[in-house]
């Protein structure tokens, strides 16, 4: 996800039961923004708890929000909805029972489902779920660390095409001038990456994409061209990150134009995009990549709580930094890396947040914290193992925790496993400390040696490799790396000339920021 804004707090958490499908009817109309919805929920109970509590959004002084009953054998059971939670009494279930209940619900949504105009004044209908708002409009368990499979049946006005997660099941018109659509997801995920999205789309499906995986565009009929060459990148990212990280994980890959407040949002299998995206000047091909490589970190591969949010969107962001060096070169690459470092740089001015951070609102946490300190960490990473060990690194957590939810010492073990290396030094301080190291550094000439002196400023102290260029007055180079563990450090380097300049970090394998000057 690349973020625009967000404000939220944390939803139920309780771990008294656990979802294991959804089935969602919802119909849709054009005279006014109530929709009505049935839900048929199959969970199972983790406890001898004779309530359970499931997030609806309950009215609002506003007049927005829903009003439910709730069935179980089409017979009405005790529950109470207030205060966004739907607790149902099931005093004949025991712990492991597995049951259905059905939630029959109507009203305006204040967030979730956004209900509204895009910017041809059409009516539009998207569902914009991140982090926990999907409470808002569908009956749900809106964190992310409890997953489900799903499936949504939409009736709609027929001019609307309905995208949805995983494989079209049906659609048809109906005779009152509707039209039902159904889709069907059979791989459990988080609510925040479950959707439904309506609007007179154009819709085409690119002939490159990979075998067996269709990747479509959804665009507004006006951007039709422009969305349909901008969005063309996609089988190519795809093929790529298949190939680099593991197979797709998902039957489709719809890149929809959309009215989600981010950017773009990483809904598995349906990508929205900001309606803004599409220029027709193909220049969103890193925006393609990020929400790609979210297919599989942060859709399968997910964050156990939003603490740990860099496992999602650090990930992302790395990810389509690699995707810029396997496409564009080493200085691309490079390119990218000084420009997230110098963001970094600037936010950790004013913030003295760890990137594992605990806050009341998800709002707080898109940040560079999570996106470039988050990606500069595995680039660190990188480094530190080797390329080869990285990537199996990385292919051996996506394994063990697709389809489940893993946090950052999950991660770290299995980074210590596969490297055969103790790295809880560099987690500790790269991931559950603030800030980043502070450097100034000078240099003079001492006999036929270089003297080098580097100071850490700050509170805190870091250990890592630095390198540091000599470069002649020729202009040849010569690379000398140190491991700086302490406030200050003296080096002496054997020249036989005086060098025209030192450069701290010349290859960019370092998130720090200072410099170096002749004393």
């Amino acid at each position: 996800m690349l973020f625009f804004l967000i404000a939220c707090s944390l939803s139920s958490t309780a771990q008294d039961f656990d979802v294991l499908h959804y089935n969602y009817a919802i119909q849709l109309n054009d005279q006014n923004d109530t929709i009505k919805g049935i839900a048929l929920i199959t969970l199972v109970k983790k406890s001898d708890k004779q309530t359970i509590a499931l997030d609806l959004e309950s009215t609002n002084r506003a007049g927005k929000g829903m009003t439910a009953i709730v069935k179980n054998n089409t017979e009405v059971i005790h529950f109470n909805h207030s205060a966004d939670l739907l607790t149902v009494d099931l005093p004949k279930y025991k712990k492991g029972d597995t049951l259905q209940i059905v939630v029959e619900y109507k009203g305006v949504p204040t967030d979730g489902l956004v209900i509204s105009k895009n910017k041809y004044g059409d009516r539009t209908f998207f569902a914009d779920n991140w982090p926990n708002r999907a409470h808002f409009w569908i009956p749900c368990k809106d964190v992310p660390n409890d997953k489900a499979s799903f499936e949504f049946s939409v009736t709609a006005p027929y001019q609307y095409k309905v995208i949805s997660n995983g494989t079209l099941v049906e659609t048809k018109e109906l005779a009152n001038g509707k039209k039902f659509t159904h889709w069907k997801e059979d791989t459990p995920l988080p609510t925040k990456v479950m959707v439904i999205g309506a609007a007179k789309f154009a819709v085409k499906e690119f002939p490159d994409s990979p075998p067996g995986i269709p990747v479509s565009a959804w665009i507004y009929e006006q951007d039709s061209t422009k969305g349909f060459h901008d969005y063309a990148p996609a089988p190519e990212i795809l093929k790529f990150f298949s190939s680099h990280i593991a197979p797709y994980p998902y039957k489709k890959l719809a890149n929809v134009q959309s009215k989600t407040i981010f950017g773009g949002m990483e809904n598995a299998g349906a990508i929205f995009y900001a309606e803004n995206s599409v220029t027709g000047k193909g220049d969103v091909e890193d925006l393609l990549a990020h929400e790609i490589a979210h297919q599989w970190f942060g859709d399968m591969a997910s964050e156990k709580s939003f603490t740990h949010l860099w496992l999602s969107e650090g990930f992302a962001t790395y990810f389509t930094d690699i995707f810029w060096q396997h496409k564009y070169g080493d200085a691309a690459f490079n390119k990218r890396l000084k420009k997230e470092r110098d963001e970094v740089i600037q936010f950790v001015k004013t913030s003295n947040h760890a990137v594992v951070d605990s806050v009341s609102s998800y709002m707080d946490l898109l940040n560079p914290n999570s996106y470039q300190k988050g990606a500069w960490i595995l680039h660190m990473l990188r480094n530190e193992v080797g390329d080869s060990v990285f990537q199996s690194i990385i292919q051996s957590y996506y394994q063990q925790y697709k389809g489940s939810n893993a946090d950052t010492k999950d991660f770290e073990a299995v980074a210590e496993k596969v490297s055969g290396k103790e790295l809880t030094w560099f987690f500790d301080q790269w991931l559950y400390r603030s800030g980043i190291p502070k450097l100034s550094a000078n240099w003079k000439r001492d006999g036929n040696k270089i003297k080098l002196e580097i100071k850490q400023s700050g509170s805190q102290t870091f250990q890592f490799p630095l390198e540091i260029a000599i470069v002649s007055a020729d202009g040849k180079m010569t690379n000398q790396k140190f491991y700086i563990n302490s406030k200050e450090e003296e080096f002496k380097i054997e020249s036989s000339s005086d060098p025209a300049k030192l450069i701290l970090d010349p290859n960019t394998k370092l998130l720090f920021e200072g410099g170096i000057s002749p004393k």
